[in-house]
Order: structure tokens, then sequence, then C-alpha cells
């Protein structure tokens, strides 16, 4: 299993020669295999199947579709192309609701399309709005994790849930990048990394990214988040976040809410790393929609069953944290503390 070697320059997903190339997730980490494709529809299938996943990395990687997508239209006219664009732009929409990035990656594109004259023009412009949208998630983590790494000390325990890594966004990472960004500031950290089930997103992404770039880390089983805080071998918990509304209500992996109660129980800052593309300043928390994902990801693990047959099984991809658990919102501008509802809009007018 240590055979996979993840170059520190590695890409999630990247745009080569007119095609998208992705890391596929589901094979981490027995093994790294990257995966190409020419046609959006591939593109909306990686997602749904979570061959890319992480918020940014989705927000990314639907700008990559309909890149694809502009290469894949035999339209000769601005109309009929915006046309085709806004047919994959549904199809890459619907992959997964809960992700505020999606919709805004492609809202951006689709914006760009608009704005070009000929067919050719909106290629073009298109493609180098996506390679620009990659590149600018790295500097925006990098700022990110400067940002954060001031609320964390020397020989701090972290905690973190899920994979808010570099495998969640293009490079680097979010809450991963803040740790990543204290290190790189002189201070010594370990830390605690939940096994994240059911998909093991910890245990499988999490603990190999931090295994790989010499990090000194442990993996608990979810169910441990209460003995680790009780026992004082956490001091911070820092997580990334798939949606945050005004209000500083936290939609993120299921098992963070848990994570922050127990947090809060014992005295334990809980921070959240997140991009303002993860903010979304128009819904209310009680109208974001939860997805629900397959019964199967419960009753098995891989290919081995762990549940008896025909069992009902309720399985929620995601939780909501409310702003009274989250100690402060670590992004690209700066950290917001409570009350959100004024702290949140001010980064937006810093931005």
């Amino acid at each position: 299993m240590n055979d996979t070697i993840i170059d520190s320059s590695l890409r999630t997903v990247e745009w080569k020669n007119n095609k998208v190339v992705m890391v596929d997730q589901t094979k981490l980490p027995t093994e790294l295999v990257f995966v190409e494709y020419d046609d959006f529809n591939q593109v909306a299938n990686a997602i749904k199947t979570l061959v890319v996943r992480g918020a940014p990395a989705i927000g990314v990687s639907g700008a990559f579709g309909l890149a694809l997508a502009v290469l894949q239209s035999h339209a000769t006219i601005k109309d009929e192309l915006l046309s085709d664009l806004e047919n994959a732009r549904k199809i890459l929409f619907a992959t997964r609701p809960t992700a505020i990035n999606l919709g805004w990656g492609l809202e951006k594109i689709m914006n760009v399309a608009k704005s070009g004259d000929t067919v050719e023009q909106i290629k073009e412009l298109v493609i180098s709005e996506a390679k620009k949208m990659a590149e600018e998630d790295i500097e925006i983590n990098k700022a990110m994790g400067k940002n954060g790494s001031v609320l964390f000390d020397d020989n701090d325990t972290i905690m973190t849930h899920c994979n808010a890594g570099a495998l969640a966004t293009v490079a680097y990472g979010t809450a991963l990048g803040v740790i990543r960004a204290t290190r790189e500031s002189g201070k010594n950290v370990k830390v605690i990394a939940t096994e994240t089930r059911p998909i093991q997103q910890g245990s499988r992404l999490t603990v190999f990214e931090l295994k790989h770039d010499g990090f000194d880390v442990s993996l608990i089983p979810d169910t441990a988040v209460g003995y680790s805080m009780a026992n004082g071998l956490v001091n911070k918990v820092v997580v990334g976040a798939d949606r945050i509304v005004k209000t500083g209500h936290v939609f993120n992996k299921i098992g963070t809410y848990q994570v922050a109660t127990m947090a809060k129980q014992h005295g334990i800052p809980f921070y959240v790393a997140a991009p303002l593309s993860t903010i979304d300043l128009e819904t209310k928390a009680e109208d974001v929609i939860i997805e629900m994902r397959k019964g199967s990801e419960v009753t098995g693990i891989g290919d081995k069953k762990t549940a008896p047959d025909d069992t009902n099984v309720i399985n929620p991809a995601f939780d909501m944290t409310p702003p009274e658990l989250v100690s402060g919102i670590i992004t690209e501008k700066g950290v917001a503390k409570a009350p959100y509802g004024e702290s949140i809009p001010k980064l937006f007018q810093a931005n």
C-alpha cells in the first residue's frame, strides 16, 4: 500500500491536450490511477460516482466539463453553442446537489461564454477561464492556509473529518491546507483523522495524503471522537465545507455535526476552512438540499457485505452544523467570527 506515490505538485483535476485528467479517488489508497475524459457526460459521471469529490475540485471539474462541451459542440452560431452549453450545464449541475461550488463554477463559465461574439471566441474564452479557475483555486487555498495558520499553536494536535485536502481541491487543500501552512510557518503539529464512514474519505484519502507529506497522523474510528477529546488528545479541530450559508450554518460531510458538538462539550475550538466560493449568500439553511446516497454504501465496505440484505438504510452525505458550534470560518479573505450574519458579508466586501 505504501507504493502509491503522489508528487506534491499533483493536480487532482487538470486540463491537458483538450482533455480533462483526474485522479480516480475511488482507487486510493491502493493505487494512483489517472482517468482521461473528452466528453462532458463522462465528467458528470465522475462527479456523481466520486471519482472526483470535494467542493472546490467539483467546481473546477464542472468548469472543465463545460470546456469539453464547447469542443464537442457542432454549433456554427453563438446561440446554438450557448444552447449546447446550457444543456451540458444542466447535466453537470444535476450530479450533486449540496456543494455550492459546482453551481458557482458552471455559472462563471456560462457568463464568460455569453460575453463572446463568435463560436471560436467563445471556445477560447471558456477554455482559458476554466484553466484560470484551476490556477486560482491553488492560490486561494494557500492564502486561506496562511490566514488559518495563526489560529494554531506549536505542538497542537488537530482533528479533522473527511478529506478537505489537496484531493478535495485542485491542489493544497482547505482544512489540510491550513494544517500544511501551520507546519510551513515552523510549528510542529500532529493530526488525528476520523475514518469518515461510509466511504472512508478520512482513512483512504486524508491519512494517505498526510502520511505521504510526512505528517504525524493517527486514524480513529468516527465513534472515538468523544474518547479522543475527553482524554485530552485533541487541541483544535479544522474541517472543510460543501456549503456555508450567510448565517454561519455549515453543511459538510456527514458526522461533522457530531464532531462539532463534542468539541463544544470539551471546550475545543472548532474551525471551518472554505473559500468564498463555498459561501452561499442567497439560500436559507432550511432550504439547502441534503444529498441522500445509496444504501449499499452502508451495508458493505467495498465488496464485503456487513449487513443483511434488504436492510433499510438512512444514508445522508452531509449534515448541518449550527453557527453556535463554529469558532471561526477561515477563508482566503480572512477569518469570520460570530456573529456570522455580519462577518461573512464583510469578507465579500473585502473581495
